[in-house]
């Protein structure tokens, strides 16, 4: 059996300031790259995320990829997302995960697929984020989620989930928070962040006193052509004209990023407990940008 590993866990108990990073499985049979990426982080990361079919892109299996990081000595934050199966696969991928050694799940709802490059792909989202929440409970209970006993014994899963300091309604966004707490998360991440002050307020007003973390999403821009993506494509991102005309106005827009993802660092190291750092095929980077930032390596 592959050793389980929980740094993680333990440092979210523990308080610590939380850091983990995305990386996305291969678009294809060979691991190797995105192995590597995930290697050069394991002193600096409390654990790896690996994305479940991000923007409804098709990769490899996030449940092989995290396999494939234990084998390596490197704590996988597994996510599932509910687009792609129902409840008994879902249900069945989770205990598979536990019999392998994966204890971090992230439990999403999932991309809608008219996003990803099979728009005419048939959805499934049987269960929504919530759901898959409080059927993780259950499972590490003994129970599945008919409230049948496990006779092959419970799971020991820690679940996360995703948050979005920015959503519009605040009332909506209080009202889910709460509900995925209730349903058993027991740390969030959130989506890229580019307006602090509204994380400032969301944690003030929401998140403190929960006892749950809340990991900042920082994303690494690496242009100002990749700041208006961003806006055009991705639901929920704005990142402002002042950090686009900064970047334009570089004369080396990637390291200027790399400043720019720092400095959002320090930010968050003020307003919560955690950054979850993203830097779509540039994971390299996530070192220079923590020692830019002052964090030290882990320990």
């Amino acid at each position: 059996m592959t050793p389980i590993l929980s740094r993680f866990r333990n440092a979210v108990r523990a308080g610590e300031f939380l850091i983990t990073a995305e990386v996305m499985p291969p678009k294809g049979g060979n691991p190797t790259h995105a192995l590597e990426m995930a290697k050069g982080l394991k002193d600096r990361v409390h654990a790896v995320n690996i994305t479940d079919g991000s923007r409804a892109v098709l990769r490899m299996s996030p449940l092989v990829m995290s396999v494939l990081l234990l084998q390596n000595g490197i704590e996988p934050i597994c996510q599932v997302a509910c687009r792609d199966r129902n409840r008994i696969g879902l249900q069945a991928d989770l205990m598979g995960a536990h019999a392998l050694g994966i204890r971090n799940i992230l439990a999403l709802t999932g991309d809608p697929v008219k996003a990803g490059d099979y728009p005419d792909a048939r959805s499934v989202f049987d269960w929504e984020s919530v759901r898959l929440l409080g059927a993780i409970s259950k499972l590490n209970e003994g129970l599945d989620a008919n409230d049948k006993p496990l006779p092959d014994g419970p799971l020991e899963l820690f679940p996360g989930a995703a948050v979005d300091p920015q959503l519009k309604s605040f009332s909506s966004l209080q009202r889910r928070f709460e509900r995925k707490i209730e349903a058993g998360a027991e740390f969030f991440q959130s989506q890229l962040i580019s307006d602090f002050d509204r994380l400032d307020k969301f944690m003030t007003q929401v998140a403190n006193g929960t006892g749950k973390p809340v990991l900042a999403g920082i994303f690494l821009i690496k242009s100002a052509k990749n700041a208006r993506f961003l806006n055009k494509y991705v639901p929920g991102v704005h990142i402002p004209e002042e950090t686009i005309d900064r970047l334009e106005k570089a004369t080396d827009p990637l390291q200027e990023g790399v400043a720019i993802a720092a400095e959002q660092v320090q930010l968050a190291r003020q307003i919560c407990q955690g950054v979850h750092m993203m830097a779509v095929k540039r994971e390299d980077l996530i070192p220079q940008i923590l020692d830019r930032a002052g964090i030290e390596p882990l320990t």
